[in-house]
């Protein structure tokens, strides 16, 4: 058997909290968390084509910034993954044994910090920092997203904190190493069929 750490002494009274208010809440508003808690994550991809849309009508370094936002995502996943083998906390539904609206995760898929709040953070502050109004939606998104992961009894409130830090460091990193990279204005692939990616088309003809 793996041993796991059991996180129930940091903030266990306050998941109980959560998790109690939850089922004393009215059917409805549980079955719209839980309906966000599990697909919510889509709507960031329609932020990041949004943010995109937006960026390729300012700059073509706004644009490849906007592109990379899904890769700023992967990379907070993975790092995110790799601090829950490190850390190995069993899930609050475990370690307390409480009724909860998601059904328990099996032991081993590890809480500590929450993958969705880590990819929601990423993408939140990616995008943010090409686009403030869509990024604004995003950071709003991100805090409903860390607090319906508590909210349907599979996390921690320390364990979605923690997801966000990493997200949001990821992000940050990664966005400030994209924007020292060279101007790609006058690059030739800003004149290519590929140069749409970058470039608004309207853009293209008046430059």
């Amino acid at each position: 058997m793996i041993l796991a750490f059991d996180g129930s002494s940091i903030d266990g009274s306050a998941y109980g909290y959560v998790t109690d208010l939850a089922r004393d809440s009215p059917a409805w508003l549980d079955d719209l968390v839980s309906f966000w808690s599990t697909y919510g994550l889509g709507l960031f991809a329609v932020l990041m084509v949004a943010a995109w849309w937006r960026a390729r009508r300012e700059s073509p370094g706004a644009a490849l910034v906007a592109l990379a936002v899904p890769v700023v995502v992967v990379v907070a996943y993975v790092v995110d993954l790799g601090v829950k083998l490190l850390v190995r906390e069993d899930r609050p539904c475990q370690s307390l044994r409480v009724a909860t609206l998601e059904a328990c995760p099996a032991h081993g898929d590890w809480s500590f910090p929450s993958n969705h709040a880590a990819i929601a953070a990423a993408a939140a502050v990616a995008l943010f920092l090409v686009s403030r109004r869509v990024g604004t939606l995003a950071i709003v998104a991100a805090g409903m997203m860390a607090a319906s992961r508590v909210w349907v009894g599979v996390h921690y409130p320390h364990d979605v904190a923690a997801g966000l830090l990493v997200g949001t460091l990821v992000a940050m990193t990664m966005v400030a190493a994209l924007r020292r990279l060279p101007d790609v204005s006058g690059h030739p692939l800003t004149a290519s069929r590929l140069g749409v990616l970058l470039i608004a088309p309207r853009l293209v003809k008046s430059g």
